[in-house]
């Protein structure tokens, strides 16, 4: 029985900018956020099962871990899992027949629960890697059923599909690209327990409710202008995390490693997206190696990983066909 195999790439995401309203009447938050994905990433393999048949059911066999992603689903309720069953109904919507069953095996660079992305980047992965073997059977759906698709899957996951450099608003799906000069160089203080999205947004509301003065910050023209600049000196200054305040007052010890990462010669640190994962800025690539072996060093971080920006977004390998 032959097997084709279609790997993909899933690039983790920073918030450059994350500007937090209140809660929508749909429990989401209305968002202004700058996104940019970086070079860190996760691979996704689909392996055909020819000779098999998925019926009208759900066409994944089995989502392989590998042992790399302690606390992520293996079942159905999996992003990946997801993302493959919905584009395939689209392909049965429009008359394709019986399919095969597939595989999926999933190898985690990406922090899990880190505050980048990486479920909604394994998503659009998977995303890419169904289309391009569905398109081999049928004739491609558009590109606007995709980015539905990353819609209706979760909020980051339109983002990843496309990466870059974007502005996101609304629940940050409604992108518009944003012009960014030069290559950026990130150092990232991984923590060895995730934090809790929706818990962390809760702790925001929370903490206005009390009286706490944490203004929406929606306003994102100095980074526009630092990120025309390339200037990375410029960017760091303009950095701004809604969600640092609520996401510290749940882990504390975060504290202590963004003032670690400006003690080991940063010129930045902030929070990524609702944490715990903190991403320091830095000058060029030697900057960022010396940044992170400090970082390494104080024993508060369980890793410390360099990465660049912005990167593409989720994409087949085309050697993989």
């Amino acid at each position: 029985m032959g097997v084709d195999v279609i790997r993909a790439r899933a690039h983790a995401k920073i918030n450059l900018h994350l500007g937090v309203g209140a809660a929508r009447a749909d429990g989401y938050h209305e968002l202004v956020t700058v996104f940019q994905s970086l070079s860190l990433h996760d691979e996704l393999e689909l392996h055909v099962r020819h000779g098999t048949s998925a019926g009208a059911g759900s066409v994944v066999n089995s989502l392989d871990l590998g042992g790399t992603a302690g606390g992520v689903p293996a079942d159905s309720s999996n992003l990946a899992w997801r993302a493959v069953d919905k584009l395939v109904a689209v392909y049965r919507g429009a008359g394709v027949g019986d399919l095969p069953m597939v595989d999926l095996k999933l190898r985690k660079g990406i922090p899990v629960a880190g505050g980048m992305a990486g479920g909604s980047a394994d998503a659009a992965a998977a995303l890419r890697a169904a289309h391009a073997w569905l398109a081999e059977l049928a004739d491609p759906v558009p590109e606007a059923d995709l980015e539905r698709i990353a819609a209706e899957l979760g909020s980051d996951v339109p983002f990843t599909l496309h990466g870059g450099t974007m502005l996101g608003t609304g629940r940050g799906e409604n992108l518009v690209p944003v012009l960014s000069r030069g290559q950026y160089h990130w150092v990232l203080g991984v923590s060895s327990q995730g934090l809790s999205t929706p818990e962390v947004f809760a702790k925001l509301d929370e903490l206005r409710a009390s009286g706490r003065d944490l203004p929406a910050a929606t306003d994102t023209a100095a980074l526009n202008r630092a990120l025309l600049s390339g200037d990375p000196t410029e960017l760091a200054g303009c950095l701004v995390n809604d969600l640092q305040a609520p996401a510290t007052s749940l882990r504390p010890g975060l504290r202590k490693i963004l003032t670690a990462g400006s003690a080991a010669g940063a010129l930045q640190g902030i929070v990524s997206g609702s944490g715990p994962t903190c991403a320091f800025l830095c000058r060029d690539a030697d900057h960022a190696g010396e940044v992170a072996a400090e970082l390494t060093d104080t024993g508060l971080v369980l890793t410390a990983r360099t990465a660049t920006g912005p990167a593409e977004g989720a994409h087949v390998v085309p050697e993989t066909f």
